[in-house]
């Protein structure tokens, strides 16, 4: 089972949660924001996505379940569990294993190239991916990546793209998994005054998509074999 952890209605695991499901996985979807709660019991999971949201990790206060996932993620990473982080998922996973969260150099929203470092040409989750990509971005904050962590990939505005925890566990600052559908919603919800750039951002989807869906595909195909690789 892959376990899905939502943080608002408009963030979930889309193109990621197709492709498990055509690999024959169970899908259970916890919807935090809903008042859904994280079981202690991990048994039967064989890994866990964390996926995007508009809050940060430091908005405890007004969003009471970042600390219950903190706490869950912590008992995730001492499971060994194999963990996907996207976005604020990244950003808890750096949390929970000692690092910290603050703001990026400069805020990404739209398609941006990120940029593999030499840790992230060797490491699995990217085998077969190009050193340069283009992605999607949203977001203002960025993971700091903590002690004993492997830095993976950049951008010109924010340095920490990609980095890995141990040997399972990884956080995207950027998005694999949206469609065009992602960003009409995300548009609307997070900048209605913004639909020109909504404009400009689903023709440059057309133009990436071939490539934009294959290498997303790739990332899925890799981190499942980090699974398998796991159970051997």
């Amino acid at each position: 089972m892959i376990l899905f952890i939502k943080h608002v209605d408009i963030e979930g695991p889309e193109t990621l949660g197709a492709f498990f499901v055509k690999q024959g996985f169970e899908l259970a979807v916890i919807d935090l924001h809903r008042g859904q709660k994280l079981s202690a019991n991990l048994d039967g999971i064989d890994a866990v996505v964390s996926l995007g949201g508009p809050m940060n990790v430091y908005e405890e206060a007004e969003h009471p379940f970042l600390k219950d996932e903190d706490i869950f993620l912590k008992k995730v990473l001492r499971s060994n569990i194999p963990f996907l982080g996207i976005c604020l998922g990244a950003q808890l996973l750096a949390k929970a294993s000692g690092g910290k969260v603050v703001r990026s150099p400069k805020p990404e929203i739209g398609w941006f190239n990120v940029d593999l470092t030499a840790d992230g040409l060797r490491d699995p989750l990217f085998k077969g991916l190009p050193m340069t990509m283009e992605v999607y971005q949203w977001h203002g904050d960025m993971a700091v990546i903590p002690a004993g962590g492997v830095h993976l990939a950049s951008s010109q505005a924010c340095p920490v793209q990609a980095f890995r925890v141990g040997r399972n566990a990884y956080g995207l600052q950027f998005h694999a998994e949206i469609t065009d559908k992602s960003i009409d919603e995300w548009s609307q919800d997070y900048a209605p005054e913004k639909q020109g750039e909504r404009q400009v951002m689903q023709a440059r989807y057309k133009v990436v998509e071939k490539d934009f869906v294959r290498y997303g595909e790739m990332l899925c195909r890799n981190f499942l074999t980090v699974m398998q690789s796991d159970k051997l």
